[in-house]
C-alpha cells in the first residue's frame, strides 16, 4: 500500500506547501495531495490555495512523488477545462498525477454560491463526474472517485476507476474491495507512532491500495509508520 499526505494549503502563500512536498519526497513518501476548496470547510474567512496551480508548482520542484487532487470538484470549472488542466498536470509531472474527482455535497454548497458558481442537482453532477472520469481514464491517468456512497460507487464501477473513502472504516473499505472495486483511503491518522502503524495496517488489510494521511503533525512520523508497515507486510 502506498502512503501519502495532504498539504498545508489553507495559507496566504504556497511556501509551506511547497516545502512540505519537497520534504515528503525526500522522506520517501509516495504522494502529496491537494484539496479543491475555495476556503477551508466551514471557515470562509480563511484563504485557500487553488489546487491545480499549486500542483503545477509542485511538479517543477519534485521528480518522483505522485501529485494528486483530493478531490477536484465537479462544477468549479467547466468539464473540458478541468480535463485539460489535469492532462496538462500529468504531462508536466511526467505521468505522476493521481486524479481524485468528486461531486461535492451540501457542506461545500456555500462555497459555490459565494462565488456565483451554480450548485447543480446531484444527478447532473454525477453524470458530469462520469464523463470527466472516463475521459481521464481513457488517457491512462489513475482516477479516484471520492465518496464511496452507492451512487458514486456506481460511477466508479461503470468507468472502471478507484473509489476513495475519506475516513472510511476497515469494514467499509473491505466491502468495497470485496465488491471488486479498487479502494483508496484518506483521513486522519493517530499522532502516536504505534497507533498510526496499527491504523494504517488495518486500512491495508481491508484492501486499500493507498492511504492518504490528512496533514499530520510530523511528516517524519508518517514516513516511519510507512516504513514499519512495509516491514510488517
Amino acid at each position: 500500500m502506498k502512503v501519502g499526505v495532504t498539504l498545508p494549503q489553507f495559507e496566504d502563500d504556497a511556501d509551506a506547501a511547497i516545502a512540505a512536498a519537497v520534504h515528503a519526497e525526500t522522506l520517501g513518501l509516495d504522494g502529496v495531495f491537494c484539496f479543491d476548496h475555495l476556503w477551508p470547510m466551514g471557515q470562509p474567512g480563511r484563504p485557500a490555495l487553488s489546487a491545480i496551480p499549486l500542483l503545477g508548482a509542485l511538479a517543477a520542484v519534485t521528480s518522483v512523488v505522485h501529485l494528486g487532487t483530493l478531490v477536484a470538484r465537479i462544477g468549479l470549472l467547466p468539464d473540458d477545462v478541468l480535463v485539460s488542466s489535469l492532462l496538462s498536470l500529468d504531462g508536466i509531472s511526467a505521468g505522476r498525477l493521481v486524479a481524485g474527482l468528486g461531486t461535492g455535497d451540501h457542506l461545500s454548497r456555500a462555497e459555490n454560491e459565494a462565488f456565483g458558481i451554480p450548485f447543480e442537482p446531484a444527478g447532473l453532477r454525477r453524470r458530469r463526474l462520469a464523463r470527466v472520469a472516463a475521459l481521464l481514464t481513457e488517457r491512462g491517468i489513475p482516477v479516484w472517485v471520492g465518496g464511496g456512497m452507492p451512487a458514486t460507487t456506481a460511477v466508479a464501477r461503470t468507468v472502471g476507476c478507484a473509489v476513495n473513502r475519506w475516513d472510511g472504516t476497515p469494514t467499509e473499505l473491505g466491502a468495497l474491495a470485496a465488491a471488486g472495486l479498487e479502494v483508496t483511503w484518506a483521513g486522519s491518522v493517530p499522532a502516536e507512532p504505534e497507533a498510526a502503524v496499527a491504523h494504517l495496517e488495518a486500512v491495508r488489510r481491508a484492501g486499500a491500495t493507498w492511504a492518504v494521511c490528512a496533514w499530520p503533525r510530523s511528516l517524519e512520523a508518517v514516513a516511519t509508520a510507512r516504513d514499519q508497515l512495509g516491514s510488517a507486510g
